[in-house]
Order: structure tokens, then sequence, then C-alpha cells
């Protein structure tokens, strides 16, 4: 059961949009996601419940129209109302089913559309100085591989980006889904700004350990090729993130066994092991 508070907030943005609900809602620890029918349209309620989401919120409106990211159909305060994929499938299925190639190639073209939108007046961000910011500003021991990382994302952060754009910020096989006609759309981002070559990192480190360390340099060359990124810089930008995230999974009390391997071998490749 839905707390009270989250429960009254859905009642009112259903009253006012006349939305119908179809399913059972979905509480995720920054979210609530109600399936509804929209004016006789698949759609997802969506009500935001910490900053981040929010500014995913309001990214996803911007981008809107893009055809890189799926449509956002009303809007107001903490809540959109948004399309829903046709299918449940996603890249993930893809990569698992020995189409890792085209799963990577579609996702540099999702990326690229997202990254040319050019729309006026975009939302308020978040810099990569700021992101990174719990990585950077701790003084990590000799010979972890945490401080290697933090003094390559200082590099790349004060050499200036190249290329800035809005980002997606988590751009992984899960955030890029089906919409039927409209193909391979994203969804989900968490509204940062900086260097291009940032958002292609987080593939590198999905969706499975399996395909991920396994089909890492193949996957380099598929992203190097298919984005137009520089490879030195698309190796630091993967260095320097995969271990912000494994630094967050540990917080979490999860593993980040992958995402320290992922590391590894952009470390390798650099040189810098």
């Amino acid at each position: 059961m839905l707390p009270q508070t989250i429960a009254a907030a859905l009642a009112r943005y259903l009253r006012r949009w006349a939305l119908v609900p179809d399913a059972e809602p979905v509480l995720t620890p920054t979210s609530c996601l109600q399936p509804v029918s929209y004016r006789g349209q698949p759609a997802i309620l969506k009500l935001a419940m910490c900053d981040e989401e929010r500014r995913g919120n309001a990214v996803m409106a911007w981008w809107n129209g893009s055809g890189a990211a799926a449509r956002i159909l009303a809007q107001y305060d903490d809540a959109v109302v948004m399309e829903r994929a046709q299918s449940a499938g996603s890249l993930a299925d893809l990569s698992r089913t020995g189409r890792d190639d085209d799963a990577m190639r579609i996702a540099c073209a999702v990326l690229g559309r997202l990254h040319a939108h050019t729309a006026p007046d975009p939302p308020p961000v978040v810099s990569l100085g700021d992101w990174f910011a719990p990585l950077t500003n701790p003084s990590w021991p000799h010979g972890n591989i945490l401080r290697l990382s933090a003094l390559v994302a200082k590099d790349l952060l004060s050499a200036g980006a190249i290329d800035p754009v809005v980002l997606h910020g988590d751009m992984h096989h899960g955030n890029i889904l089906h919409f039927g006609a409209q193909g391979w759309l994203a969804i989900d981002p968490k509204g940062l700004v900086g260097e291009r070559a940032f958002d292609y990192a987080n593939l590198l480190c999905n969706p499975s350990r399996r395909i991920a360390v396994g089909r890492f340099h193949q996957r380099v060359a598929i992203l190097v090729e298919a984005a137009g990124l520089d490879r030195h810089r698309l190796l630091q930008w993967t260095l320097a993130w995969s271990c912000l995230s494994a630094l967050w999974m540990m917080e979490d009390g999860l593993s980040p066994d992958t995402r320290l391997r992922i590391a590894a071998l952009a470390a390798t490749e650099l040189r810098l092991l």
C-alpha cells in the first residue's frame, strides 16, 4: 500500500488530467510510477519525489519532440504524464540475445539526437563537476583505484568540456525502450551538463558483467566509430564514471565488482595500471 501522502498526490493528478489507472503503481526510492490511460493512449504518470527526478522530468519535457526521448503529454509541478513504451523490450534484451553490437549502435544514435537538441530555455541542470564531487573531494589512499579515477576525473573537469551538451546522465540499456513506430527512445534522465563523451561511459558497464567485461574492447571500438568519439577521452570518462558508480553502489550496500572491473580495464588501456 502506498504511503498516504503519495496516494493523495497521485489522486490529485489523476483527477487533474482525467487519467484512468490500468495497473498497480510502482514505488521506487525516488519516484512513483502509475500506468494510466490518457485520452485513450497508454501512458505513465510519474510523480517525482526528489530533486534529481524533478530535474529529470524537466529535461524530458525540454527534450519533448526531439525524436529521441519519450514524449511528455502533460506536466505540472512534480508530475509528468509520458507516453508508455509499446513493448516490454529494451536494449538489454538485444545485448543478451547476441545483438550487442546493434544495441550499442542504437544507443549511440539515441544519444546523438538527444545531444543535438537545441531548443531555447534549457531547464536547470547539474554540472559534471558537482556530479563527481563525491569521488573527487575525498582523499583516497595511494594504490586505490578510486584515487586513480579521481585524479583522471579532476583532469577531465579542469581541462574544460569538449562539445558540452545537456546530458542524459544515466544512459544504460534499460533506459532506452521501444515505442513502436517511433522506434527506440530514452527515458529517465538525470539532467546534467558537460562533455558529451561522458554519456557513453555507462553503456560500457551494462547490461551484465558477462557482456560488459567480455566485450569491453569491441564495445569501445563501436562507440568510437558510431559516435565519433576520441578513444582516449572515452576511456578516461569510463574510468572516472565506473568508479563514481562503484562508490555509490558501495554506499548502498551493493557489489561494485563489475564497475571496478570496467574501471581496471579502462585504466589498463590508458596505461595507468
